[in-house]
């Protein structure tokens, strides 16, 4: 075989494999990166929904303590002029018990601490006892409302014990009368949380001021305690915030945490960082087997060219070995076609992971938008505000959140509130421009940025916004959903920061609210007559 068939036969198979190599390379390190991108987002969103989650829980749980509070506290002014009449006394504690199933049992107790009387009948042997607990001797002691740490009762279960004392208008202390909660038995405590049970690995469970679980998903372990637990620390310190950590059990966490003021305990939510990572997985192989036939596509262009390159070269060789012949210059001017060759190589190559490539565009606009309005996120607006600062682009920006949003929730429940969410943000486009940016900044606060836009025109803008949210016939909510609204202006130049921006037209939006609400605040004049009046 001729040398020179040898030397063109190597040099293709070393062109071929450089061109597969990088393609890989190219491959891998784009599937790498947006892995870690995902990863750390999920992470995030995770955290973050956990610790609203927990926040919003918490909430529940003490909204519950105050009404079985109230409850204890009517029953005990009731009961203070006939502590004494037996009658009149367990009528009122079967009422307690069955009028809103919130306890498992109800008793009373004497200033001697004797147990009086108890419901249901069924724990009638205990009357006449003496409490002798810790719940029941700081109960006699404190004589104020209490909600007891965990404790063995006399029923033979773990319990916890929601007391209010009783005394007459004299003021004189009877004792007390106190409703149980038995954590290893369903009551109305335990229903509020196992209706938050999820189904793809996340659990949440509560946490005493001892650091001794009063509510898990496993049975077994309430009760126990967990005292090193950098949760629960946390929590129980009044914290609340979100956590990445390794449990007990040794498992690999993303926790959210909030307190419950009145009893002292913590609830966390979790969910294992693997089951997180699972769906990850599952996204990251979805999109490699939808980008295979297009890379094999591309790697067969790469083969294709790789042989079409190897004639230029070897023409290139040729005209280098004979530089003195007449057509030397003619041959090495047909060696320049060798770039552009090249560079319809480097576009087969791009075009084999085109589809790959809109897919991490996709996976990157996710990060970027919130899921539930499809508006910009907190990311979306910082990389927003970066490229029109680079630009000097002036713009005004618009502040504005939902009056009195926690009533909607409370009133219609959070489906109907995440519609009103979704309602505002369709206004917001409607009233914005292409080259605008709206925003959603967390709750119900968002931001629309106006390009260009001087005070004045985002003013008649906000304005054109309230007046349609305030005017808004939104289905199956029967009030009228009003807006407050900030806003301020950057321009290039003008020696002041966005940063100091966004404050001054957060700044505008309190005063909007401080001023009555359903109304448009400019930053640059309201703001400053409010603050001189």
């Amino acid at each position: 075989m001729p040398f020179s068939s040898l030397f063109r036969l190597d040099l293709r198979r070393l062109i071929m494999l450089l061109a597969f190599l990088s393609g890989i390379a190219t491959l891998s390190n784009t599937f790498y990166a947006s892995y870690q991108v995902q990863r750390e987002a999920l992470i995030q969103n995770t955290l973050e929904a956990n610790r609203v989650y927990a926040t919003k829980l918490a909430a529940s749980i003490e909204e519950y303590f105050e009404a079985v509070r109230q409850q204890l506290g009517y029953s005990a002014a009731l009961l203070s002029e006939h502590f004494s009449d037996e009658t009149l006394l367990r009528a009122e504690l079967a009422r307690l018990k069955l009028q809103t199933d919130s306890f498992n049992s109800v008793f009373a107790v004497d200033a001697q601490g004797t147990l009086l009387d108890i419901y249901p009948e069924t724990l009638s042997q205990l009357r006449g006892i003496r409490a002798t607990s810790q719940a029941a001797q700081t109960a006699l002691s404190a004589k104020i409302p209490l909600i007891s740490e965990p404790y063995q009762g006399a029923s033979g279960y773990l319990l916890i014990a929601i007391s209010s004392p009783v005394w007459t208008r004299e003021k004189r202390y009877l004792g007390y009368i106190s409703g149980t909660l038995y954590l290893e038995q369903p009551n109305m405590l335990s229903r509020l949380l196992g209706e938050h049970y999820y189904r793809d690995g996340s659990y949440l469970y509560v946490a005493g001021s001892d650091s001794r679980l009063i509510h898990h998903v496993d049975p077994k372990r309430i009760g126990e305690r967990v005292p090193n637990n950098p949760v629960i620390k946390a929590v129980l310190q009044g914290e609340t915030g979100s956590m990445q950590l390794i449990n007990s059990q040794g498992v690999e966490m993303l926790a959210g945490y909030a307190p419950i003021p009145s009893s002292g305990w913590g609830v966390v939510a979790q969910r294992p960082l693997k089951a997180v990572m699972a769906e990850l997985d599952s996204l990251m192989w979805a999109i490699l087997y939808q980008s295979l036939p297009w890379a094999v596509v591309g790697l067969m262009t790469i083969y294709l060219f790789a042989r079409l390159i190897s004639q230029p070269l070897w023409q290139l060789a040729r005209g280098a070995r004979s530089l003195d012949a007449e057509n030397a210059q003619d041959q090495i001017q047909q060696v320049k076609a060798w770039y552009f060759e090249a560079a319809q190589l480097k576009r087969a190559v791009l075009a084999g992971f085109s589809t790959l490539r809109q897919r991490i565009g996709v996976l990157t606009r996710d990060v970027l938008t919130d899921p539930l309005t499809g508006l910009y996120n907190r990311r979306g607006l910082r990389v927003t505000l970066d490229t029109w600062q680079l630009k000097q682009q002036g713009f005004a920006i618009i502040a504005l959140d939902i009056d009195h949003f926690k009533q909607v929730n409370d009133t219609y429940g959070h489906d109907m509130g995440d519609q009103v969410l979704k309602y505002l943000a369709t206004v917001m486009q409607e009233c914005s421009r292409t080259a605008d940016l709206a925003c959603r900044n967390g709750g119900e606060e968002f931001l629309l940025l106006l390009s260009g836009a001087h005070l004045e025109d985002a003013r008649q803008v906000a304005e054109r916004l309230r007046l349609r949210m305030q005017l808004a016939d939104i289905p199956h909510i029967d009030r009228s959903i009003t807006v407050s609204l900030g806003v301020a202006e950057w321009y290039p130049n003008s020696g002041i920061t966005v940063e100091h921006v966004l404050k001054m037209a957060d700044q505008a939006l309190y005063a909007a609210k401080q001023q009555g609400r359903n109304r448009v605040v400019t930053a640059a004049v309201d703001v400053e007559q409010a603050n001189l009046g």
